[in-house]
């Protein structure tokens, strides 16, 4: 038998003010103390005592009211009485003494506010704080400045749902007095035009991250474009399947609509650009676009030419790069320098990186080691999916063995584990399991190191059926 918490003095009063005399309650709320604000307004919202949550919103001492996690979309009923609330202190020309009320958060964010004020006692001392926080503002009435509405804003049909119409529509008719804000913008699948609709009614300045997540022409990129040139504080652009049949001085035309754009985004740091098929014989041109040095830099699964590569080893964007990601961009007929150079540039700050599928030579990763070797941030280092021979995989461990944070190895099967026909074979698979053991046991020091076998040319899959990938732990004796 459990025993239960019994429910605290301040959550039983707030209940016994609005069962008593719900007038009486709001009557209260210019004297009540900070703390019991939260409670109050659960008990109100979830009854349905739609003056009481009116009254609380003129009297709420927090800037920001999270009522996202407390909404199951897409029912509206919850938020339209909140919405009724808010235009009874829109309406006023001047904020009451108490309301401190900036922000209506309707993302799914806010739980730790709730849990807080909950009596929890792992935030007891937060809690103190947040009631100062809420009333060393001014007493004195204040105009009222617009109030922010954040949302997380899913483009994943043709139109919006119930919950976001209705919200939108409520928007459209305040735009004097509401910012509708989102921070990350996700497109799966809606048309162009009502992509722009949706667009027009959000602070396009307030998005911070933009995901493109459906394969679009480039002539959708390039209608695209100037949205995202308004979208000054994206700090992270993700690009998923732009898809290019053959470059005409039309798609050349798009191209640049789309590269100019680039060039308001002065707080670009992450760029994620996935099977970008218009880069091929371009990618100097978005990279004189960039006006910051990027953090993490994604171009994977399409196809680059070598001086694609080499214009990127050479741009000074590049050089404080955290994560480098290049793969399914096939390298096998390049001249490694440019990875050489660029590993050598990056050297002081690169935590990941990945280069799996890049069609990899023994001789091209012997180019690159000396400079991998020097990269004394890496954490993470992808290589599977390229053929090596276990010479050339012993030489990698023995210069990655002297990395000091290095803590995930993902490397390929050597070449001599495959018949000529590239299928695995695992009798000769399991011995050369045995001698990467050996070279761990040499090297001396804990590590943990994935092998991974490339496509069965049978069953298609990154690793066949009938063999796992192999993990190495090797521990030092005490």
């Amino acid at each position: 038998m459990s025993v239960r918490t019994p429910p605290r003095l301040l959550d039983l009063a707030g209940t016994s003010l609005l069962r008593d005399n719900e007038a009486s309650a709001i009557a209260a709320l210019e004297y009540l103390p900070t703390e019991l604000f939260p409670s109050l307004f659960l008990e109100a919202f979830f009854g349905r005592r739609v003056e009481t949550l009116k009254a609380l919103l003129q009297a709420w001492p927090f800037v920001r009211l999270p009522l996202g996690g407390l909404i199951k979309m897409p029912h509206v009923g919850p938020l339209q009485a909140v919405l009724e609330g808010l235009d009874v202190l829109l309406a006023q020309k001047v904020r009451p003494r108490r309301c401190k009320l900036r922000i209506l958060d309707l993302r799914n964010t806010g739980q730790g506010f709730w849990r807080m004020w909950s009596g929890a006692r792992h935030h007891a001392s937060s809690s103190l704080h947040m009631t100062s926080l809420a009333e060393d503002s001014s007493s004195t009435e204040q105009p009222l400045a617009p109030l922010e509405v954040f949302i997380e804003l899913c483009l994943k049909k043709r139109t919006l749902d119930g919950f976001h119409t209705y919200l939108f529509r409520w928007v459209e008719q305040r735009r004097v007095s509401i910012h509708l804000c989102c921070k990350k913008l996700q497109i799966f699948s809606m048309p162009m035009k009502n992509i722009k609709d949706v667009l027009s009614r959000v602070q396009l300045d307030c998005i911070q991250e933009v995901q493109v997540n459906c394969i679009w022409h480039l002539s959708t990129l390039a209608r695209f474009a100037p949205l995202l040139g308004q979208m000054t504080s994206v700090q992270r652009l993700l690009l998923s399947h732009i898809d290019v049949s053959a470059f005409e001085e039309q798609q050349q035309q798009q191209l640049v609509q789309f590269i100019s754009q680039i060039l308001g985004l002065h707080h670009l740091r992450d760029l994620h650009m996935e099977s970008p098929s218009f880069l091929e014989g371009h990618l100097d041109q978005m990279l004189r676009c960039l006006t910051t040095c990027l953090d993490n830099l994604s171009i994977t699964n399409c196809l680059l030419t070598e001086l694609d590569l080499n214009h990127l080893s050479q741009c000074p964007n590049v050089r404080q790069l955290k994560g480098l990601d290049l793969g399914g961009v096939t390298m096998t007929n390049f001249s490694p320098e440019f990875l050489q150079v660029l590993l050598e540039k990056v050297a002081a700050t690169l935590q990941e990186l990945d280069l799996n599928q890049c069609g990899i030579t023994d001789s091209q990763l012997e180019v690159i080691l000396p400079a991998l070797s020097r990269c004394l941030q890496l954490k993470c280092f992808i290589l599977y999916g390229n053929h090596l021979s276990m010479a050339v995989l012993e030489k990698l461990l023995r210069h990655t063995s002297g990395l000091p944070s290095l803590n995930i190895e993902l490397y390929p099967a050597p070449r001599e584990s495959y018949s000529s026909q590239g299928v695995p074979l695992e009798g000769r698979f399991a011995q050369l399991r045995v001698e990467f053991l050996k070279v761990l046991q040499d090297l001396g020091h804990s590590r943990i190191i994935g092998i991974f076998l490339s496509p069965c040319p049978y069953c298609g899959y990154d690793i066949c059926d009938d063999m796992e990938p192999i993990v190495y732990h090797w521990n030092t004796p005490d």
